[in-house]
């Protein structure tokens, strides 16, 4: 699973970013939100053993980005569960972006899945969209 959502880590005071590389925006997202979840536990042994759906629009896909990471973030820290493969579609509805994604996981046990680092939130600082180059650029508050 790790090799479909590789993905660089750079530092910056007091956070933490990532780059992902992907020919969709669907791809940028999901493999941006397997990093998120690979930076703070070991994602590579998260079974897809629950569901957790999600529904988001936003203005603009910077703002869609954030909201996303930002959701599975929330989940994660008010009911343990750990999420490590992502399906999303995002279409483009009048002037919004809406953002459907089944996501698979299971609630996180600290003796299997670990604890890496703390993040404490998605930042719009640095963000970073480019479709014609392939890369999406997201920091973390830890």
């Amino acid at each position: 699973m790790s090799e479909n959502y590789d993905y660089e880590i750079f530092e910056h005071t007091a956070d933490i970013g990532i780059i992902v590389r992907g020919k969709t925006i669907e791809e940028l997202f999901e493999k941006a939100a397997y990093a998120m979840f690979d930076l703070m536990v070991d994602a590579e042994r998260i079974e897809p053993a629950g569901k957790y759906r999600v529904k988001l629009t936003a203005q603009d896909l910077e703002e869609l980005v954030v909201d996303w990471l930002s959701e599975l973030l929330y989940v994660f820290t008010t009911e343990l569960f750990v999420m490590g493969d992502f399906n999303v579609w995002i279409d483009k509805v009048g002037e919004e972006y809406v953002l459907k994604a089944i996501c698979l996981g299971e609630p996180y046990k600290k003796d299997k899945h670990g604890i890496k680092m703390e993040i404490k939130a998605v930042t719009y600082h640095e963000l970073e969209i480019n479709l014609e180059k392939g890369y999406l650029k997201v920091l973390f508050d830890i």
